[in-house]
């Protein structure tokens, strides 16, 4: 089993993130950590070092940081991605950000960003993974204008335009939500599981408000088992194959 997006680098590990990880190991087969802003660089490769193959990473900068990168930042970061791109198993996550950016002129500097990061995905031949709050319909105007292949929507749950992702052969990665919304479950319901990954986001998505981690995917994975009418041994073998696939992988 594997969590294909979570973000171990957070504060909330600070005091027991071997600790978190070890346990990890006992029950999956491997995480997938998101370094969203450049001052997370080292942690993560310290992470992918210290934990070879069990730990791997995404890189991006979120959109909710576009306010607070310069272009020097950005472009420092996106050169310290590309010299350690055997070590970056995708780019993200990436996309906009309507929710927390909410001024039109911001708005347009997340699709700079965005469309940035989908050339750097292409650059380095790796997958894209995307954020998209309040944004879904302009996400997908963007990754089609662009061109983007390898594409995995994070934590997706625009119905209403899950036939395009469908259309367009893109993945959907399902978290914790799917526990107790019915929208997530018709998502479920309606996706391909060949097409499904799963994911917690942790440390966010916990039990009333409680801290998450990696081990909640076994959650979602009998989630999913239970709406594909499906065995948990059976949705557990397809997502993770759908996720070695995608990231390609060494496990």
């Amino acid at each position: 089993m594997i969590d294909c997006h979570c973000h171990l680098s957070e504060s909330d590990y600070q005091k027991d993130r071997d600790e978190v990880i070890e346990t990890c190991k006992q029950q999956l087969d491997a995480f997938i950590t998101c370094c969203a802003h450049p001052k997370d660089f080292d942690l993560t490769m310290q992470m992918l070092e210290k934990h070879k193959n069990f730990v791997f990473a995404t890189f991006s900068i979120h959109p909710i940081y576009i306010k607070k990168i310069n272009e020097e930042q950005k472009n420092e970061f996106f050169d310290l991605i590309t010299k350690n791109r055997e070590r970056v198993s995708g780019i993200g996550e990436t996309g906009l950000d309507y929710h927390h950016v909410t001024e039109e002129e911001w708005h347009k500097k997340q699709k700079e960003l965005f469309i940035e990061h989908i050339s750097l995905a292409k650059k380095l031949n790796k997958p894209i993974v995307i954020h998209s709050r309040d944004s879904t319909d302009d996400v997908i105007k963007i990754l089609e204008q662009e061109d983007a292949r390898d594409v995995l929507m994070h934590l997706f749950g625009a119905r209403n335009l899950l036939n395009r992702v469908k259309e367009n052969g893109w993945y959907i990665s399902v978290g914790p939500i799917a526990m107790r919304s019915k929208k997530h479950k018709k998502i479920i319901r309606d996706m391909p599981i060949e097409k499904i990954l799963l994911e917690t986001d942790s440390p966010w998505f916990g039990h009333e408000g409680k801290r998450n981690d990696p081990t909640a995917v076994i959650g979602v994975a009998n989630r999913i088992a239970e709406i594909k009418k499906i065995s948990s041994e059976e949705a557990d073998k397809i997502t993770t194959e759908n996720a070695s696939k995608f990231f390609g992988l060494s496990i």
